[in-house]
């Protein structure tokens, strides 16, 4: 269990990343949902041990995570947004490296090792190409095959599909839900449908806080009965965001189809629809923008 408690982080800048954060993460697949400047890159370097919070505690297991940050890097595996490699050397020879790193030393004990990792990752056939050669999803999973060195416990994979064909992000997706089973893995990304198709348990955070968590099926079943369709022409669009909840705007074969929540029909052409984990990610978002909204118009009223 990965316990997080009123985390908190602003930056020299005065931007206020991470407010009060609170999370309770069990083994298994765990999706941590936010838009882009959210605050999920900076929740996940902190858990990693990469960078301090202001205020707050990390709780894996029993072990301090801030106090001993050394013991939590042995069983931790970590792949972050951007991550670079030696673009000259073969996938087998730098997983080598880097299990030489992780403190594996036998030879036979790491040629196994590393030919178990590439195996699992579908990297075997090209384990003597040059990571410079590797396509996105390649590097990708070699990414994965590089975290899981050292069998950790903890592992965290921040946007990880970001910029992935569908196939690739298939591919990586089926290697995680495998990963997933018997671990703690929290995957950080702002794509709805990985954390739908992945996750049994998720968090949203926006503007540094977490504003929803839960089963995502639970999450949606909140919505039955108040969420509504209507596809309008492009020059209604924004009298209807002025007049009705819009949550967001779609593209559908070329029309123009608006989602609302609503407590019941709005009228004036709305048909309900089957709600999905998008529309709760959209709620979430919008209640958290309309609150920044009401605070500065408080700010400049004061003012």
């Amino acid at each position: 269990m990965l316990t997080i408690t009123n985390l908190s982080k602003t930056y020299p800048n005065g931007v206020q990343a991470l407010c009060n954060v609170t999370l309770n993460i069990p083994a298994g697949m765990f999706g941590l949902l936010g838009p882009n400047g959210a605050g999920k890159s900076t929740l996940m370097r902190t858990i990693a041990t990469l960078q301090q919070p202001d205020e707050g505690a990390i709780d894996f297991d029993g072990l301090d995570v801030l106090r001993e940050p050394d013991k939590l890097r042995k069983i931790l595996g970590y792949l972050p947004q951007d991550f670079g490699v030696y673009p000259r050397i073969s996938a087998e020879a730098m997983l080598d490296h880097m299990a030489v790193l992780k403190g594996i030393k036998g030879r036979g004990e790491r040629k196994e090792l590393v030919a178990e990792l590439l195996i699992q990752t579908n990297l075997y056939a090209a384990r003597h190409k040059n990571l410079t050669t590797y396509s996105g999803g390649m590097r990708q999973r070699f990414g994965i095959a590089q975290a899981l060195i050292g069998d950790p416990r903890l592992l965290i994979v921040d946007e990880p599909t970001a910029g992935l064909d569908p196939e690739e992000r298939n591919r990586f997706l089926n290697l995680l839900s495998e990963i997933g089973e018997n671990k703690v893995v929290i995957l950080s990304t702002h794509i709805v449908d990985d954390v739908s198709n992945l996750c049994p348990l998720m968090a949203i955070i926006a503007a540094g806080q977490i504003v929803v968590e839960g089963r995502p099926e639970d999450l949606v079943k909140e919505l039955d009965g108040r969420m509504w369709a209507k596809t309008v022409a492009k020059d209604e669009v924004e009298a209807h965001y002025q007049s009705y909840n819009i949550l967001s705007k779609h593209m559908v074969a070329g029309r123009t189809v608006l989602h609302a929540k609503a407590e019941s029909n709005p009228g004036e052409g709305f048909e309900a629809r089957r709600p999905l984990l998008e529309d709760v990610y959209f709620a979430a978002l919008s209640r958290v923008r309309a609150a920044e909204k009401a605070a500065e118009n408080q700010n400049q009223e004061a003012a």
